[in-house]
């Protein structure tokens, strides 16, 4: 792997690595993975190196930190944000699947936290401020309603934080570090003796096995028998040599009884994964999608020569299956995991079948290592065709833009409607759409998709999930309503509009504070039935945005039951004229929302 250190190489693969010559060193409980085996770290406590030779630690739900320091003596790591701004990062952490901690914070216990975008900015000190999410003249603060009163007429309620340390967010310094320790495996007394931790022989790290000072054990195991048989030789008595012999030969058996079943267990849950995947996609056999071994994979790839880019599931790389089918090949990142993330993105792309969402041409299960392979769409993702700091978007042209719009529209419904049982995306955002060679648009990265049932009422969810600035509100607090299909229409609604302005909906660049929150401005000119300024001399361009900025602010109502269902958005986007009413002040979450259509019922998710 690039940027790790040579350190590991020769007979012990298990000796110190780093990412860089000063990132901090890897050793057990920890390890690196693609250079070191897995029996040299704990399972949970592996970290990889990014592009850039830092040392990374992904934790659940897709967070991904940077590794500042190790300390092996008091048990605790020390992690920075990539991007300096730790609460961009708090929405999706969750630490009840992982081995970490809260620690230095939280001495009065967990709570949950809302952000508020306000205008002009708050003076009560009780108000953590966040300035690495506050722009313009907007500040965003993390407010606990407990034991003081809130303001909200000049605030917009963007997001939340929920079950964090009381006191993470007052006066932390959101471009240093954050502290998390662990409590097993505990290696305090070898790091204390100045000895190396370990697994214990014949052990596995598959079955969470005991640990040990390595040092301890200096007698090489080859010459064992030999000082046994040495004391047993000089021993006067055949009394003790025969209870050494008896001794001796229990405690072989029962090595041996150890060692077999250990490997026996290792064995089977090494293979439980693998063996209920392929179960599992034996029974999607009739749907066709192609299985592919990780050979294939890297023929395909030409040993994964063009990288297209990165996520947090996995990185992209361009692949041919012959000079004239081009795809895109997902390798997802080695997880510890119990291979259900996996499942469910072949399980979900495997019942999709439509012109506006990516095809899953094939997938690769070889062990534990996976992959998806997707069509090639060559023009990218819509992020980079929309947004003004860009001129690929001058090559679209209005009448471009709402045809992808309605078929973004046609995709998200489809998905909603058009399959044996209902697919909520989650991540409805321009970097999740792309187009083809015609510019037709297609829903891809279902990561975060839940597969539920049609004839059930409600959606169960443990943490919020999506992009800050396309979530619903009610995913963060179910006060505003249960978790639906709703959501995302939500997300397409703030989309759309980025597609209006050609920017960020929250973009601190402008000159005109005013027009900090897009959606908000655009709100407030129509409603003075001004223009929306949009660059064009043509009358129907500016109908065409007006259309779409209107049908964007009934999908981003407060409240779920005043959305349109996507049924409802595909009717408004193919609509003519100027025939579309304003809907009421989406902004204003004290009022109660006006139904748009009767299609309001909410599903729950298939277990």
């Amino acid at each position: 792997m690039k940027g790790s250190s040579t350190a590991a190489a020769g007979r012990d693969a298990c000796k110190v690595a780093r990412c860089g010559h000063k990132g901090p060193a890897i050793r057990f409980p920890f390890r690196l993975n693609f250079l070191q085996p897995e029996h040299c770290g704990y399972p949970g406590f592996t970290l990889t190196c990014n592009p850039n030779n830092q040392t990374v630690l992904r934790l659940p739900s897709s967070v991904n930190l940077l590794v500042k320091k190790i300390d092996y003596k008091l048990q605790t790591i020390h992690l920075q944000d990539p991007n300096s701004c730790l609460p961009k990062q708090l929405p999706n952490l969750n630490l009840s699947n992982s081995p970490f901690a809260f620690t230095g914070y939280g001495n009065y216990g967990y709570s949950n936290f809302s952000l508020f975008n306000c205008s002009p900015p708050e003076r009560n000190p009780a108000y953590y401020s966040v300035p690495c999410l506050s722009v313009g003249g907007y500040r965003v603060y993390a407010i606990n309603y407990n034991g003081f009163s809130f303001d909200f007429t000049s605030c917009v309620k963007i997001g939340g934080i929920s079950l964090v340390p009381y006191d993470l967010l007052d006066g932390i310094d959101h471009q240093k570090r954050l502290h998390l320790n662990w409590s097993e495996p505990s290696c305090r007394v070898c790091e204390a003796q100045g000895k190396m931790c370990g697994f214990k022989k014949y052990t596995s790290p598959v079955t969470v096995a005991a640990t040990q000072c390595l040092e301890a054990l200096d007698i090489p195991k080859d010459n064992l028998f030999k000082y046994i048989f040495a004391y047993i030789v000089t021993s006067a008595s055949k009394k003790l040599i025969l209870i050494a012999v008896l001794v001796l030969g229990a405690i072989f058996l029962a090595l041996i009884g150890t060692a077999l079943y250990y490997a026996h267990a290792s064995h089977t849950r090494r293979n439980e994964d693998q063996i209920r995947i392929d179960n599992y996609l034996e029974d999607y056999k009739a749907l066709k999608p192609t299985r592919y071994s990780f050979a294939d994979i890297k023929k395909i790839t030409k040993k994964f020569k063009n990288k297209l880019g990165e996520g947090g599931y996995g990185t992209v790389f361009e692949g041919n299956l012959s000079s004239e089918v081009f795809v895109a090949v997902k390798v997802l990142n080695d997880s510890t995991g119990n291979g259900d993330e996996f499942i469910n993105e072949v399980g979900t792309m495997a019942r999709i079948h439509h012109v506006n969402v990516v095809r899953l041409v094939g997938f690769c299960a070889d062990g534990m290592r996976r992959a998806l392979v997707y069509e090639f769409l060559p023009n990218d993702s819509l992020e980079k065709f929309i947004f003004s700091d860009n001129q690929n978007r001058n090559t679209l042209g209005w009448e471009k833009l709402q045809d992808i719009a309605l078929g973004i529209a046609k995709g998200v419904e489809y998905l909603h409607q058009g399959c044996d049982r209902r697919i909520l995306h989650f991540d409805i955002k321009p970097h999740n759409i792309l187009l083809d060679h015609n510019f037709n648009p297609k829903v891809a990265d279902f990561g975060l998709a839940k597969l539920c049932s049609k004839e059930q009422s409600m959606v169960s969810m443990t943490a919020a999930r999506g992009t800050m600035g396309y979530i619903a509100p009610e995913v963060f607090s179910r006060n505003f309503g249960n978790v639906s299909y709703k959501s995302d229409v939500y997300s397409f609604g703030m989309m759309l509009l980025e597609m209006v302005g050609g920017r960020k909906n929250i973009d601190a660049t402008v000159q005109d504070t005013s027009q900090a929150y897009f959606p908000e401005w655009v709100y407030n000119r129509l409603c003075e039935g001004e223009e929306l300024r949009i660059k064009s001399e043509e009358e129907e361009h500016g109908l065409i945005a007006k259309r779409l900025a209107v049908v964007g602010l009934w999908c981003i109502q407060w409240y779920p039951m005043g959305r349109p269902s996507m049924k409802t958005v595909v009717q408004m986007l193919e609509g003519k004229g100027d025939t579309l009413s304003i809907p009421p002040n989406p902004f204003d979450s004290t009022k109660p929302a006006r139904v748009l259509d009767n299609e309001l019922p909410i599903i729950s998710e298939a277990e």
